[in-house]
Formats: C-alpha cells, structure tokens, sequence
C-alpha cells in the first residue's frame, strides 16, 4: 500500500463540481465517482474533511448582483451547501463510510452543529466530516470557510478540485499561449490576483504557513494522487514560483 504524504487533510470541491454536464442540480453518478475516489483515500488511512459549494444551486454573489439584500443572498447560498453536503454524505454511506455533517447553522434534524473539538474527534474516529453551510456569516465565501476550517482542525493540506488542471498564467480556453505555475507563492497569488481562492482565504493560508494543492477532479485518481504528493496540478505555497 502506498504511503499517503498527507495525514488530514481538507477537500474543497466547488458545487458545480456535482453538476456534471448539466446546468445546474447534481448529478448522481458525478456524485457516487467522487465518493468512490473519497473512500479510496480513506482506505489509505487519511483523514478527510470535505467542504462543498453550493454554485450549483444559488450562488449569493449572483443573487446580490440582481438586486437581493446581500446577507440574505448569502444565507440561501449557505443552505444550498447544506443540501450538497447531505447528498454527498448519503453517497459515501452508500460505500459504507461513516460521515458526518457538521453545519455553521444549526439545523438538528439534518446535521450536527458545527463544534471544534467534536469535529476533531469524529475524524480521528476514522469518519469523513463535511462542513456544511460555510461560516455562518454572510460576506464570507466557501473558500475562506475551507481555510478556516483547516486550520481549526490542523489539516496538513487543503485540496482543492476543480475542472482544469492547476493554476494558469491566463484562462487555457482562451490564450493558447496561457502556461501553467508548478508551484506558486501566497504573494504571487495575491499580488496577480489569480483565481485560486478569494484573497481572504489566501491570506489566512499564508500566515499559517498551510498549502494548497489545486488539481483537477474530472480526472480519475487525481485525489489519490494529490494526497501521495504525486506532482499534479499547482502547488501554492511559501515557495518561489515556478512554471510547469
């Protein structure tokens, strides 16, 4: 068996990861492939953390766009990542894995409230723990809950999925010419104001010293392989930066 380089770590996967080809909802063979990729890394003995957007319900930035009160924009999206967070949690149970869901907003008849330490203990009782509906306050992203949630919980990594394979001097769909960062400094990030995370996630990244490895998910076993430490996608880190 081979030796996971990472002993906790935080999976972040944005909503629309779960949307497969269509426009918005999940979809449930999107969802069972990323459970089964899930209960892989488990089998290594990692401990996993997930934190889901909700983009592929209601994204509060859009709704406050169009003229809907911001925090409550906000609050809808929170919700949406609790309905994600249930659906991921009944695919893992599928495979038999023990999960819980810890919520920022308290909703007993669905999810645990979310508490530190019972956090911690769920995980090192060998079950995934998915954060749901991201801070509880409104104004702050999925990204920065993920952060957050990290670092409470002294993740050695944040993994975050998405649909192309690491961070690019420019969108890849559009300059031919756009190359992708090997590795990436916390500076650089914030500095170019690339599209890794908000900046708010990526500050609190930097002061704690925590990476972040950003890879893509539509790959099978890129999430085995990012926890083994194989060289994937876009490392960001307090290194220097380094294209590919």
């Amino acid at each position: 068996m081979a030796t996971p380089r990472f002993k906790r770590i935080l999976l972040k996967l944005s909503g629309e990861a779960l949307m497969g080809d269509g426009k918005y909802g999940i979809a449930p063979q999107i969802l069972s492939d990323i459970a089964g990729e899930i209960r892989d890394v488990q089998k290594l003995g990692v401990e996993i953390a997930l934190v889901i957007g909700g983009g592929n319900i209601f994204r509060g930035v859009s709704g406050a766009t169009q003229g809907m009160d911001r925090a409550s924009a906000d609050y809808m999206g929170m919700l949406a990542t609790v309905i994600n967070a249930l659906a991921m949690q009944d695919a893992l149970e599928h495979l038999d894995v023990h999960t819980r869901v810890l919520s920022a907003i308290e909703m007993q008849q669905v999810a645990e409230p979310y508490i530190r330490r019972r956090a911690v203990r769920h995980l090192e009782k060998g079950r995934v723990v998915i954060f749901a509906a991201g801070t509880g306050n409104p104004y702050f992203t999925t990204d920065t809950a993920a952060s957050l949630r990290a670092m409470e919980i002294n993740a050695e990594v944040i993994l975050k999925a998405t649909k192309v394979d690491g961070v690019y001097t420019a969108d890849p769909k559009k300059d031919p010419n756009a190359r992708r960062y090997k590795t990436l400094s916390y500076i650089d990030v914030l500095k170019d104001g690339l599209k890794v995370m908000d900046a708010t996630a990526i500050s609190l990244c930097m002061d704690n010293k925590l990476p972040l490895v950003v890879f893509d998910l539509t790959h099978p076993g890129n999430i085995t392989k990012a926890v083994l430490g194989e060289d994937i996608g876009t490392t960001v880190g307090e290194g220097t930066t380094v294209r590919a």
